[in-house]
């Protein structure tokens, strides 16, 4: 199983997300250190309309989210973009 698909697998068991993308961005950072070659799947962003977030702050959001990802990050995940809604709330994706 994939990064992503692991990735996709928790978020959904926790958050039962009405929305959810999972985008490896790996390849736009390709050359940002030295022998970095975009592979691997080490930069992500994760978009999730969940009801779980409804009456939260963007910073519990994040926190929630990056809490179940922990062991993705341990296990080699660099960088994490999230972005975060209840449902009903605009979003631009």
């Amino acid at each position: 199983m994939s990064r992503v698909e692991r990735i996709e697998k928790q978020l959904t068991g926790i958050f039962a997300p009405e929305r959810l993308a999972v985008i490896d961005e790996s390849h736009l950072h390709a050359g940002h250190q030295p022998g970095f070659d975009g592979s691997g799947a080490t930069h992500i962003r994760v978009r999730i309309v969940s009801s779980a977030f409804t009456g939260k702050s963007r910073v519990e959001r994040h926190r929630a989210v990056n809490a179940a990802l922990a062991a993705e990050v341990e296990d080699g995940l660099h960088a994490l973009a999230l972005e975060t809604a209840a449902p009903g709330e605009t979003v631009r994706w």
